[in-house]
């Protein structure tokens, strides 16, 4: 019998397992390590977070990514992007040093059994523990614009699906979003001799700024200050005080969720996108259908009159909806059974990342409706392993572990 389960093993999973470990506790990590960067992020993307907020949790604080870089001769400065490449073997390096063991299953499913659980993988072991923590990442939560869904998969695909988009060199390639993982996307795209473009329903397209410097003067930093999730007093608050965000009514922290930091591109994208990919701004897709070996897409134009493209591909960079019935791995009556925040999809909290049923924990992009958009970022993982694990061992003590 073990003392937690963690089912993942991205940036969240990782660090909730190294804080695990550290306290002692009898564990079991499930999951391929880094496996949606890894698998789910093509070469040649770059960190959008900067290097000092991008760093996973271990109670000693030594596993930084500045310090893998440093032990590396690589460089992890202010303003400098950190190649995806790098950070997911930063990743894979703090899984070797910071947890025991990781079994490389995949979790079939989780279901409560006589006041504990039991993880079942996908060779058939069973693994019975006290408490679990979920940290599926963001892939069982892929977003897809319902006029795309019943297109075959050679026709249509999302952002997180490509690994590599080299296979699309000759080809004509529609995007659709307009966030990040759009914009760099097609960016990419077009780098890999793609024809590509973007297609986005915003009026506009949203681009950060270049990063203040960390040492400036008291005034600027007070009118202005650094945080996890970039400068300014609303992303201060998300990113360093999210137990604070848990405390508002349900319908406003649905709304933040949603809301806060919406799409914008990094900084050091820009040139390179505005180069090389154009865009159809205040387009609105309302339908999709196979046409001559491609898609035709209906489109409303920005004026209301109604269009159409054809296109060879279409990319949906469209992000995630962190949703309980998204997630099959979970039990289906256990899921049902869950309180939600503000009768929306995701699960309601503790400040310790317990959901109502007790024992089960959340980590990742679920819990972002609970405790603010810093839980849709790594720069969450932090604040997420401390308190998870000591609502666990809070737990344990309750069971009589």
């Amino acid at each position: 019998m073990y003392d937690l389960v963690v089912v993942g093993a991205g940036p969240y999973g990782l660090s909730i397992a190294a804080h695990a470990a550290a306290a002692g506790l009898r564990l079991r990590v499930l999951g391929r390590p880094m496996a949606s960067w890894r698998d789910h992020m093509p070469p040649g993307m770059f960190l959008k977070s900067e290097p000092w907020s991008s760093n996973l949790s271990d109670p000693t604080g030594d596993r930084t990514l500045s310090a893998y870089c440093a032990s590396r001769k690589l460089p992890a400065e202010h303003g400098r992007p950190v190649p995806i490449a790098t950070y997911t073997d930063y990743g894979l390096w703090f899984a070797r040093h910071a947890v025991e063991r990781i079994d490389e299953q995949t979790v079939t499913s989780v279901r409560p059994s006589a006041g504990r659980f039991v993880v079942t993988t996908d060779d058939g072991e069973t693994i019975p523990s006290r408490t679990v923590a979920l940290a599926a990442g963001v892939m069982p939560f892929v977003n897809v614009p319902e006029p795309l869904v019943a297109l075959d998969e050679n026709l249509t695909s999302h952002s997180s699906h490509h690994g590599d988009l080299a296979r699309f060199k000759g080809k004509d390639v529609t995007v659709i979003g307009a966030g990040q993982a759009a914009l760099e996307t097609a960016a990419l795209l077009a780098e890999e001799g793609a024809t590509a473009r973007v297609v986005a329903r915003s009026g506009r397209l949203n681009w950060n700024a270049p990063p203040q410097p960390l040492n400036r003067g008291l005034m600027r930093s007070l009118r202005d200050p650094h945080c996890g999730l970039g400068t300014g007093w609303p992303s201060w608050v998300w990113s360093e005080i999210p137990w604070a965000v848990r405390r508002l009514p349900g319908s406003t922290r649905l709304r933040i969720a949603a809301t806060a930091l919406g799409p914008a591109g990094a900084w050091w994208l820009r040139d390179r996108f505005e180069s090389a990919v154009p865009v159809l701004l205040g387009y609105r897709l309302r339908a999709a259908s196979p046409s001559g070996g491609g898609v035709r897409l209906d489109l409303t134009t920005p004026a209301g009159a109604r269009t159409a493209l054809e296109t060879e591909h279409v990319i949906a960079a469209t992000g995630f909806t962190p949703d309980l019935t998204r997630l099959r791995l979970l039990d289906r009556e256990l899921g049902a059974g869950l309180r939600r925040v503000g009768g929306g999809g995701a699960p309601e909290l503790s400040g310790r990342f317990e959901s109502s049923y007790p024992g089960l924990f959340f980590a990742g992009l679920l819990t972002a409706p609970s405790f603010g958009p810093a839980m849709r970022f790594v720069y969450g993982a932090g604040f997420t392993a401390h308190r998870l694990v000591r609502g666990v061992r809070r737990r344990l003590g309750r069971t009589g572990s």
